[in-house]
């Protein structure tokens, strides 16, 4: 598709407009890049947007490679180097028919290619580019070099040996955090026993077992992590808090590490931030119809706080992303600061936390007063100083957004209060609060339906929703056997309107603001959830787990 007709399709949709098409053309010709890819760097679309686009306008169907379990049988049909030169993927083989996935539309040669090796016309879908180059990359590296039997080798000989030499300490530790990388975990746990050492890994929010290892290893594997996250390695009997950075297949990324002593040896935690996924609007999030349109309608409020609240890992920072593509980038200026910065933007003047050198939430946000903004980000709102910055920006005049743990949206007004905000200030500045946690989506390859039973039928009820049946997964090779694949949000949306700010300032409990909430018509988390799973997008064991 030539790059007039890319613009005229973005702008037909009404993803891109004339404003923000006339930037990416100045900017594309300057760096000399392909006008999507221009588009895609300075914001104004994601990849998988425009390959969404493509696919609609080529009347073809889109592959979301982040939910797509490549078929190992499939990549051996095709070698890379044809796969990577023809600009295709192979996803799976059914029936003597192979299925790929392309980035162009137009792809006739990877079409001829599939036909010529396997003597059938290929099933064609349509990808995104972006996931292409680290999905084949990932794909490929991993039949070759299934981890699994690598980490079995090096288990064997540590067993044999009877103790860990360096570098077999060296490849373990290393193969331990690829096959982390590999399963898309968020944290990989190293945890020694009395005679073993597991190695847990947290996927979709859940802890998954992954490996047992000699507990003679474990001192090895503690100290070249500890080396690597320059930490004290004759230390053992204090926590101690690092972060190094680990390059695979030409991608970099953060590991936090975190070691505690315990009876057995140090236990250890490495949190992987490898970036959060696609830029997505808010519509895409999961959040349901009325509860994004009021998002959207909030995010383009001139001044006034926006929070996001829940755990760590419940898509906070997505969120705010998502919140930035509502903004107009080109009339307003907006800046960031993070921990660390997730997604690069172009457009957005973005600034990482630094606590060695005292550069904090409260320090930067203190500094952009004086940078002409109207839009701040505030990673997270931490203390009370970082508090007091956000709702002094707000009141004189910017639109301030940034994150808090609290288990809902009314309970953030008491956590605020702890962090000695004055409450007359707060309902003045504060104008909503956004709660949210991720719930794990079924696996649409392995969904089935099932009956009810009585308790089941009960929970369905509560919510007036008479339903017998419902969905699950029943496990397959393409969820690890799980039944889930992927995950969605649920949310909940407390808009504070005159009176919630006048419940605040007169000191009313939080179940009178609460009370006052519902009856305005904002849906608690739980309610949002069970209608995702009366609506067979998640389980009832899943809503059980997330919201209790």
């Amino acid at each position: 598709m030539t790059m007039e007709k890319i613009g005229t399709l973005l702008k037909t949709k009404g993803v891109i407009n004339d404003k923000q098409l006339r930037v990416a053309l100045i900017q594309q010709e300057i760096t000399g890049d392909l006008l999507g890819d221009t588009l895609i760097k300075l914001g104004f679309v994601s990849s998988k947007e425009l390959g969404q686009m493509l696919a609609e306008q080529s009347d073809m169907e889109f592959v979301d490679l982040g939910e797509y379990g490549i078929e190992e049988e499939a990549l051996r049909i095709i070698p890379k180097e044809v796969a990577e030169k023809t600009e295709f993927i192979p996803l799976e083989i059914k029936d003597g028919q192979l299925s790929i996935g392309v980035t162009n539309p137009g792809n006739i040669s990877a079409v001829d290619t599939v036909t010529r090796i396997t003597k059938n016309q290929p099933r064609v879908y349509m990808i995104d580019r972006d996931s292409f180059r680290d999905t084949l990359e990932k794909a490929y590296f991993f039949m070759e070099n299934p981890t699994h039997r690598d980490i079995g080798h090096a288990v064997a000989g540590i067993k044999a040996a009877g103790i860990a030499a360096g570098s077999v300490v060296t490849k373990l530790t290393d193969l331990v955090i690829i096959d982390g990388i590999r399963r898309n975990a968020t944290d990989i746990h190293i945890n020694p026993a009395a005679d073993i050492v597991h190695i847990f890994y947290r996927i979709d929010g859940v802890l998954q077992h992954g490996h047992g290892i000699p507990k003679a290893a474990l001192s090895g594997i503690v100290s070249r992590i500890k080396v690597l996250s320059e930490l004290n390695i004759t230390e053992q009997r204090l926590p101690q808090d690092g972060s190094f950075t680990f390059s695979f297949l030409n991608k970099k990324y953060d590991i936090r590490v975190s070691t505690v002593p315990t009876i057995y040896g140090e236990n250890v935690v490495m949190r992987v931030l490898a970036g959060v996924g696609p830029l997505l609007r808010v519509e895409k999030l999961g959040f349901d119809k009325t509860n994004a349109i009021s998002i959207k309608k909030l995010f383009l409020k001139p001044n006034g706080i926006i929070l996001i609240t829940g755990p760590t890992g419940s898509g906070k920072t997505t969120t705010l992303y998502a919140a930035l593509r509502e903004v107009d980038l080109l009339e307003k200026n907006v800046f960031t600061v993070e921990d660390p910065v997730e997604y690069k933007l172009s457009l957005v003047k973005q600034t990482q936390v630094n606590e060695k050198v005292g550069y904090d939430f409260a320090l930067a946000g203190r500094n952009f007063m004086r940078q002409d903004p109207n839009v701040m980000l505030i990673g997270e709102i931490r203390d009370e100083e970082t508090a007091k910055i956000a709702i002094r920006a707000a009141l004189t005049g910017q639109l301030v957004l940034s994150t808090l743990h609290a288990n809902d949206a009314v309970t953030a007004i008491p956590r605020l209060i702890e962090l000695k905000v004055d409450r007359f200030l707060m309902s003045s500045s504060l104008i909503a609060i956004i709660a949210q946690r991720l719930v794990r989506k079924i696996c649409a390859h392995c969904k089935i339906k099932y009956s009810l039973d009585d308790h089941e039928i009960s929970i369905f009820k509560e919510y007036d929703m008479p339903l017998t049946e419902a969905f699950k997964g029943k496990g397959c090779a393409r969820c690890n056997g799980t039944g889930y694949s992927g995950r969605t949000v649920i949310g909940e949306v407390l808009i504070l309107d005159s009176e919630i700010k006048e419940l605040i300032y007169s000191e009313a409990s939080v179940t009178a603001i609460q009370a006052a909430a519902l009856k305005k018509g904002m849906r608690p988390l739980k309610e949002d959830a069970v209608k995702k799973a009366a609506s067979g997008i998640t389980t009832l064991d899943e809503v059980s787990r997330v919201t209790g």
